[in-house]
């Protein structure tokens, strides 16, 4: 093996690169130890014998799969928390969350004819006293009431 210390040194100079990412093409080792100038490795680099390889990137395949698994509900557990439950999901939002769909249920049922106004009126207030969870919180309780019928479930 041919030393090309020296031409690597220069050529990694001329390059603007560090030692490491200079390529010689080992086919023509005794080509490039003939160049001893500089004006010798700028030819033997147009020519093709010398080269700076590509500079290596960091590698996004690990983020990419956390952010899979993240996507399918994994890494959400205590150790991977940093804020408090509300700092994560304010519970302003929670709220809304949970209010909205129950009086749309509520407007709902009441524009097919399957509450009266009075009934929309009572349960309307309940809800926002958060007697209910979801939507199908809110019909249990009216078919247990008797205020909706089983089928309208």
């Amino acid at each position: 093996m041919t030393d090309l210390k020296n031409q690597k040194r220069l050529a990694a100079d001329i390059l603007k690169c560090g030692e490491n990412r200079v390529w010689i093409d080992p086919a023509k080792g005794d080509e490039v130890q003939a160049c001893i100038t500089r004006a010798d490795i700028r030819n033997a680099i147009d020519s093709g014998l010398i080269k700076a390889k590509p500079k290596n990137g960091t590698s996004r395949g690990r983020a990419r799969h956390a952010a899979e698994q993240k996507a399918t509900g994994k890494r959400k557990g205590p150790g991977s928390r940093k804020g408090t439950a509300n700092a994560r999901v304010p519970s302003k939002r929670r709220w809304i969350s949970t209010i909205r769909p129950i009086r749309d249920e509520l407007k709902q049922l009441r524009a097919d004819g399957k509450i009266s106004p009075s009934v929309y009126r009572l349960y309307y207030r309940k809800a926002k006293g958060g007697s209910y969870t979801s939507r199908r919180n809110l019909k249990q309780h009216m078919v247990a009431d008797g205020n909706l019928k089983e089928e309208d479930l």
